[in-house]
Order: C-alpha cells, then structure tokens, then sequence
C-alpha cells in the first residue's frame, strides 16, 4: 500500500496547520501576559495550565481563561472574602467546573506528549529508527509514562493546599484523582492520532514528521479529542469527591 505524502496539492493544509499554530500561541501568549499585568490564580499551578491549555485549543482556550479562569483570580478570591461573599469561580455551573477539571489533566498530557515526542525523535535521529510501526507505540508508551507523571505532579500541587495533605499521603491522592483522567484523555488522543497517522497520511509520510506542522495541527485536533474523552470520567471524579473542584 502506498503512503500518503504532502505534495504542492496539499499546500493548503500546511498553510492551515501553521496558521492553527501561530493563532493557538497567540492566544497563549496573550494569557500569559493578562496573567503577568495581575491577574495571577489563586492555584498557583492554573497560571501553568491555562496558557498550555490554549497551546492545543487555540481561541476556545482563550475563551474558557476569560469566562472562567478570570474568575479565580487572588485578587477577586481576596475582594470577596472582604465582603463576606463567596468566590465567583466556587459559584459556577457544575459543568463549567468539570471543564476547569479537564483542562487541569490536559495540561499535564500535553507537557508530556510534547517532551515525549520530541525525546523519541532525538532518539530516532541518533539510532536510524526511522518511521517504523513499532516505534510510533513506543512513542506512544514514553507518552503515557511523562503525561502521567506531569499529571500527578499538576495534581499534588492542587490537592495538597486545598486538602492540607502530607508528601506521601499527597502523592496517593494525586495519582488517584489523575490515573483515570489522564488514561481516558489519551484513549481520545491516541484514537486521533491512530486515524491521523496510520488511516489518513501513514505513519512514514512526510505531512506526519515532527518537523512538519501539519504533525502538530494533528496533535491540537487529538488534543481536543482527550478533552472529549475525558469530561465525563472527571464528571464522575467530581462527583465522587476523587478530585478537588476548582
């Protein structure tokens, strides 16, 4: 069977995979910079989560730090503690929380995936592995392995502050309100990038090299398909007191 490749017909794809990519660090940038002009998060670790957040969601992630992000500002949670009221970001939808929730385990997926990639192409460089089958799910398990451990890691520094946990008891929480999470975010990402990779272009075409933006336009797209895969298991987290709302 042959593969697919990026020829002069495919040039716009490449042309909407970099725009997708410049608007989505546009988009990221900007929230940094609201961010630094004082609008820092009462969770410290949300000032990480909402600009990577807009990395793979572009304008709707700019979107979700406007309507809900800048509700959870240490300014407005101190402004409302003076009134006696209580904080706009603890008053909202049910579903708007469960969206924040998401959006905490994406960032840890996504820091992972990222440093995986680019690792294993490092690794693929220096040993001629090329653009093999077997090391495309090799890839794919050092994903998992570093989206784990960053999603613990986002996980402990929200858990720990709210609960008043110790180390030890701390790290058992975290793992148990990001296990689940983080593995049906990946079932959604690895469902794209299996269709993108092996159905669409074929893993060794030159559209899906790491070098290539239509590559990274494909991860954005599986991005968001974690984000779909993962809202109702962190409904269920929520629900069940497993992770903290925020």
């Amino acid at each position: 069977m042959e593969t697919a490749s990026v020829t002069p017909s495919h040039d716009w794809l490449w042309i909407l995979a970099s725009v997708s990519l410049l608007i989505s660090a546009f988009c990221a940038l900007n929230i940094v910079v609201d961010i630094l002009a004082g609008r820092r998060q009462k969770m410290w670790i949300m000032n990480v989560v909402w600009p990577i957040t807009s990395l793979y969601a572009g304008p709707l992630g700019l979107l979700l730090y406007y309507r809900l992000g800048r509700l959870a500002t240490t300014r407005r949670v101190r402004q409302a503690k003076r009134h006696d009221q209580e904080p706009q970001h603890k008053a909202k939808p049910f579903w708007q929380s469960v969206a924040v929730g998401v959006t905490h385990c994406g960032a840890g997926c996504t820091l992972g995936d990222v440093c995986a990639e680019w690792t294993m192409f490092g690794v693929a460089a220096a040993i001629g592995a090329g653009a093999s089958t077997w090391f495309v799910f090799a890839t794919w398990g050092l994903d998992y392995l570093l989206a784990l451990l960053f999603g613990i890691a986002f996980q402990y520094f929200s858990i720990v502050p709210m609960r008043g946990l110790g180390f030890r008891r701390g790290l058992i929480e975290a793992f148990k309100a990001d296990f689940l999470s983080l593995t049906s975010w990946q079932v959604g990402m690895y469902g794209w990038m299996a269709i993108a990779l092996f159905v669409v272009f074929g893993h060794d075409s030159v559209a899906m090299q790491k070098t290539s933006p239509v590559f990274w336009f494909q991860m954005q797209v599986a991005m968001l398909a974690g984000f779909v895969t993962a809202y109702p298991v962190n409904w269920w987290l929520l629900r069940r007191g497993i992770k903290e709302v925020m």
